[in-house]
């Protein structure tokens, strides 16, 4: 099945759609410039989605049974729902969100209305570093996914029932220790109710009533799965002091403080998170990194 969109003006397709990947070859995701595939799990059943930069305009084509479902979708995918109406207004609230808003004009906030896979994610990027999180991401995507359909060599994402049924063993040779395995096999029992989830607001009260999800980790999903612009990574290690630093030229912050600084933008204060991340803005480092371990190994 396919369908042709429509963009609106200086629509950035590559910087809009980087999010839906992982880094450093995610099995079921790949975004160019100019095109996505992207393998899901869909309440329809699996597919496989094919976004082509065309001009002006966005070629979708779905494969599978699931390709309806996401042919109907693939406009939310793309970011097209994102509603940016009244955010330039609120970006005038501040000189640097102002001139970023206008740089990055282009930019969108896909919604895939895919809430599991981005828990998976979410709950393996808890307080380690990036390196190990995608890692751990890619060796799982390998043990549960299966082929999806379509002309290209993609994974479903892990099935969550295959995850539930999964001892926690299973998961310290991927690279991932007891604390978030256990979070991740909550989620993936609860995966059926969560995906059914109206909105952000109730997916956030369903994932944060689970033991080891909190504030952050509903916020880097609902950002995805549901395109919610205003949904705040709160105990992020580097995002308060990026939003201090930028928005008050203060080198260190703290959640509050983030929170203080971005109540002007209310309604979008996400969408001015990821404004900074894209114009590469960053507080000065001080002292070590984080070191990158390899739970496997323990």
């Amino acid at each position: 099945m396919s369908r042709r969109l429509t963009l609106p003006e200086r629509y950035a397709f590559g910087p809009s759609l980087a999010s839906l990947q992982a880094p450093n070859g995610d099995p079921c995701v790949r975004v160019s410039a100019g095109d996505l595939w992207m393998a899901a799990r869909t309440p329809a059943g699996p597919g496989t989605l094919h976004l082509a930069l065309s001009g002006g305009e966005i070629e979708a084509t779905a494969y599978g049974p699931g390709e309806a479902w996401l042919t109907e979708r693939a406009d939310a995918i793309a970011g097209l729902r994102d509603d940016v109406t009244g955010f330039p207004a609120l970006a005038k609230a501040h000189p640097l969100v102002h001139r970023l808003a206008r740089t990055f004009a282009g930019l969108r906030m896909p919604a895939t209305g895919l809430v599991f896979h981005r828990v998976l994610r979410a709950i393996l990027e808890q307080k380690v570093t990036g390196v190990e999180a995608f890692r751990a991401y890619r060796k799982i995507c390998r043990k549960f996914g299966e082929p999806a359909p379509g002309p290209v060599d993609l994974l479903l994402p892990p099935d969550p029932a295959a995850i539930a049924a999964s001892p926690y063993w299973v998961f310290h040779p991927l690279g991932v220790e007891q604390r978030r395995t256990q979070s991740l096999l909550r989620a993936a029992r609860e995966a059926g109710r969560i995906e059914r989830c109206a909105g952000p607001a109730e997916a956030t009260r369903r994932l944060t009533a689970l033991p080891g999800i909190g504030p952050w980790t509903a916020a880097e999903v609902v950002r995805v799965a549901y395109g919610d612009p205003d949904a705040v990574s709160v105990g992020d290690y580097h995002v308060p002091n990026t939003v201090a630093w930028a928005l008050a030229g203060e080198a260190r912050g703290t959640d509050e403080r983030m929170l203080e600084l971005l109540e002007p933008f209310r309604g979008h204060r996400g969408r001015v998170c990821d404004l900074l991340a894209h114009g590469g803005i960053g507080a000065p480092r001080f002292g070590p990194r984080m070191p990158i371990r390899s739970f496997a190994g323990y």
